[in-house]
């Protein structure tokens, strides 16, 4: 009888560890610097919201891939919450899908981690680059998971793939980080705002505001929407979630 307790024990404590066990994220180091946010005026379908201006982050690091469904469903089997719809595109490695603001930033408390700033976010996409796109200012279906009939400045058509594909298809930026540019958009911790004219210093983005910030695209988006600085802003009440999903952060 002794023995049978002992048992029954290990296995509920071997459940309860299992049930605390948390995804493994890879991580890239952001080095410090300071960078022009936004995009050149004379950059092709620039948008007026992306007044370019200094700004300058302290080092930090950035998630290598977007947070796909088999992490994201780790949290949700440990808090018993309702795992998200994958839309018949499939689950694994794909990156996680139709989450909200609200969920996205429960996860990332979850793993003790945070959502980049939107500046963080554009200058680890832009990886010292001052290009529309990170890989420089073409923009093909080699390099990315966008909607191709749409391509960038007169750009060829490629196969548009029509749903997300398994994080790290496609070449890295400069520092290692993949996906930065289509599949899903990423949410940014901000509030949607005008940019200010001055120099910035770890910007966390305005104290008020009605919107929240998602930025790179996803597989649905034309390729001028998944430019290094296009800002997509979204009510995080909005049901609308199929293309939404997350990179997370942490403060070193």
């Amino acid at each position: 009888m002794k023995a049978y307790l002992i048992i029954i024990f290990q296995l509920c404590f071997i459940g309860h560890l299992l049930a605390q066990a948390k995804p493994i994220i890879k991580w890239v180091n952001i080095p410090a610097g300071t960078f022009t946010m936004g995009s050149p005026l004379n950059e092709i379908d620039r948008c007026k919201n992306e007044t370019p201006h200094q700004v300058t982050l302290s080092a930090f690091k950035m998630s290598k891939y977007e947070v796909t469904f088999k992490q994201y469903d780790l949290f949700c089997e440990a808090t018993g919450r309702a795992k998200p719809r994958d839309a018949g595109w499939g689950r694994g490695n794909r990156p996680v899908i139709n989450v909200s603001w609200d969920e996205a930033n429960a996860f990332a408390s979850w793993m003790g981690c945070r959502l980049p700033t939107e500046a963080e976010w554009e200058y680890a996409c832009r990886a010292g680059t001052t290009t529309p796109f990170n890989a420089g200012s073409n923009f093909t279906t080699f390099q990315a998971n966008y909607n191709s009939n749409y391509p960038y400045n007169k750009n060829k058509k490629g196969k548009y793939r029509a749903k997300t594909l398994p994080v790290g298809c496609f070449p890295p930026n400069a520092w290692g980080l993949y996906d930065m540019h289509g599949n899903t958009w990423e949410y940014c911790s901000d509030l949607y705002g005008d940019y200010p004219g001055e120099l910035q210093i770890n910007p966390k983005g305005p104290e008020s505001g009605s919107y929240r910030v998602c930025r790179g695209g996803s597989c649905g988006n034309y390729a001028q929407f998944c430019r290094s600085a296009y800002r997509y802003f979204f009510d995080p009440d909005s049901s609308n979630l199929l293309g939404m999903g997350i990179r997370l952060v942490q403060s070193n």
